[in-house]
C-alpha cells in the first residue's frame, strides 16, 4: 500500500498528463474557428486551472504570489509556458510531501473576503477534484468548436492490464 502522500504525487502525475491532453486539444481547434468567443472562453478555463494552482501552492508556501483566479484574454501562445512553470513548482513541492505536511492546517483570506481554515490534505483534494471539472468544460467547448476531443479519464490514463482477449 502506497502512502496518502505517494497517492498525490501519483495523481499530480494524472494531471500533469491531461494537461498535456488539454493543451493538445487546444491545438486541435481548427484555425478558423479560433476567434469564437467559445474558443477564448476555453483557453481562459485552462489559465484559471493554472492560476487555481498558484493560488493554493501560495497559500501553501511555494508560490510567490497570489494571482487573478479568472484570468481573461489568455492568448494561446502563453499557455503552455504557465503550464510547465506551475507544474514544475508542484512537483517540487509534491516532493517533499509527507504525512506531518498533509495533517497541517492553513488558514487563509479567500476571494469573497471570509477567512478558512483547512488541512492540506482537503486543500490537496479539492485542487485535484477541480481540475476534473473544468477539463471537462474544456473538452465541451473544444468539441463545440471542432477540435479533437482526447479522453482523460483517469482509468485510461492507469492503462490497466487486460485480462481476458475477445474471441474473434
Amino acid at each position: 500500500m502506497t502512502s496518502l502522500a505517494d497517492r498525490f504525487r501519483t495523481w499530480y502525475e494524472y494531471e500533469r498528463d491531461c494537461n498535456a491532453k488539454s493543451l493538445a486539444m487546444l491545438g486541435s481547434v481548427p484555425v478558423e474557428r479560433r476567434g469564437a468567443a467559445e474558443f477564448q472562453k476555453a483557453l481562459d478555463k485552462m489559465a484559471h486551472l493554472v492560476s487555481a494552482r498558484q493560488r493554493w501552492l501560495h497559500r501553501l508556501g511555494g508560490w510567490p504570489s497570489s494571482p487573478a483566479l479568472f484570468p481573461a484574454g489568455t492568448a494561446p501562445a502563453d499557455l503552455s509556458a504557465l503550464v510547465a512553470d506551475i507544474e514544475a513548482a508542484w512537483v517540487t513541492y509534491l516532493a517533499r510531501l509527507d504525512e506531518q505536511e498533509l495533517a497541517r492546517e492553513l488558514e487563509w483570506t479567500a476571494a469573497d473576503g471570509h477567512r478558512y481554515r483547512w488541512n492540506v490534505e482537503g486543500m490537496l483534494t479539492q485542487t485535484f477534484g477541480h481540475a476534473w471539472y473544468h477539463r471537462g468544460q474544456i473538452a465541451l467547448l473544444v468539441a463545440a468548436l471542432g477540435g479533437t476531443v482526447v479522453d482523460t479519464d483517469y482509468i485510461l490514463w492507469c492503462k490497466l492490464p487486460q485480462l481476458d482477449v475477445p474471441a474473434p
